[in-house]
């Protein structure tokens, strides 16, 4: 699936990955490949992202923490849309 990762400044990921994990208002969830479509607000936390190829263009990539191919990135508030395996995230 497609994940997109937008903050105020510039969009900071467009990759594809295998599963995605957020913060959301009731608790964390994470999404596969053809998970139903889903809107959703989330909170302070972590977003979580893995992918055998995920490519981060290089001015962004201090903001991303790669561990044992395990990426995150932590955000202040946001929201999610996954619809037809394409994920945006909108992320402060």
């Amino acid at each position: 699936m497609i994940l997109e990762i937008v903050s105020p400044e510039a969009t900071l990921l467009h990759s594809e990955v295998d599963l995605i994990a957020v913060p959301g208002i009731n608790g964390d969830f994470q999404m596969l490949n053809n998970h139903a479509p889903i809107v959703s607000l989330l909170v302070e936390g972590t977003v979580r992202f893995r992918g055998a190829n995920v490519n981060i263009e290089k001015q962004f990539e201090a903001k991303f923490t790669n561990t044992k191919g395990e990426y995150t990135l932590p955000i202040k508030s946001g929201t999610i849309e996954m619809k037809e395996n394409k994920v945006i995230i909108l992320a402060d």
